[in-house]
């Protein structure tokens, strides 16, 4: 697999991402990506060919070979590696569509603009980065907990026994380099909890400057209801009614509202 032609289509993510979103996009080309290509598949290279048990019959060592390693890790990862950064393509397609989108607008409307920002977080852009969040988070944790299961906690023994078919008793078989696999294993595992750390962030982040956004937007609104009432008891006082051609009270004049209204009150009587 051509792994520079992934890394060039997550880079046109890494545009459109957080902080968060970038930490992600490091760890993953050079924690994840970089070591899987350099140096995992070269430790990895040799389970089948050095896997050596103590009895000469190939049949048993195959199905002892398959027992072991019912999927092979280096296998594994190159699938969790896809599923993980999969995602991130829902974003950069929805930024496309958005620009397409926009441009026939800007042709049908005479140079008007649907979207000011294509890429910017907005409407369902935003839950469309929220929901490949999600998913990448999903993803890489799901195989982590396969990688757990079929490993027995992420541990390369030095020893196993087989007692499977066609082997005629319990037979002892040995793994090539286990501490050496069981360290890069142990890398692999810390580099994929750390990203899907990242993930978690940027999705709690993006929650709450949303929730920042509405809240200033509900206090502007609730500014301008009571500039509006205000304005609006003014105006019916006798005696202290301003001029129409003035125009409502601006917020400049606010802080002296109250001051009027006493002058008002105290003029009547």
């Amino acid at each position: 697999m051509n792994w520079g032609n992934l890394v060039v289509l997550l880079s046109g993510v890494n545009k459109y991402s957080t902080v968060f979103g970038r930490l992600w996009f490091f760890m993953v080309l050079i924690f994840r990506i970089l070591v899987f290509v350099v140096a995992a598949q070269r430790v990895w290279g040799d389970e089948n060919r050095d896997f050596d048990c103590n009895i000469k019959q190939p049949d048993c060592t195959i199905a002892c070979y398959d027992h072991v390693f019912p999927i092979s890790p280096i296998r594994l990862w190159a699938l969790q590696l896809i599923f993980a950064t999969c995602p991130s393509l829902m974003v950069v397609g929805h930024v496309k569509y958005r620009e397409k989108k926009d441009m026939e607008y800007t042709t049908s409307h005479k140079g008007e603009h649907l979207y000011a920002r294509p890429g910017k977080k907005r409407g369902a852009l935003w839950w469309t980065y929220l929901a490949s969040l999600f998913f990448k988070a999903s993803f890489d944790a799901g195989f982590l907990y396969i990688l757990h299961f079929i490993y027995k906690g992420y541990d390369m023994p030095r020893l196993t026994k087989c007692e499977l078919p066609p082997c005629p008793n319990v037979v002892d078989c040995y793994i090539s380099r286990p501490t050496e696999k069981k360290i890069f294993t142990l890398f692999m595992v810390v580099s994929s909890a750390a990203c899907i750390l990242m993930c978690i962030c940027e999705m709690v982040y993006l929650i709450f400057k949303r929730i920042k956004k509405i809240i200033i937007r509900k206090k502007e609104y609730d500014m301008q209801r009571f500039s509006k009432t205000s304005n609006q008891k003014l105006s019916s006082l006798p005696g202290c009614q301003r001029d129409r051609k003035n125009g409502p009270i601006t917020h400049a004049e606010k802080p002296a509202l109250f001051s009027i209204l006493r002058m008002c009150f105290c003029s009547r009587k």
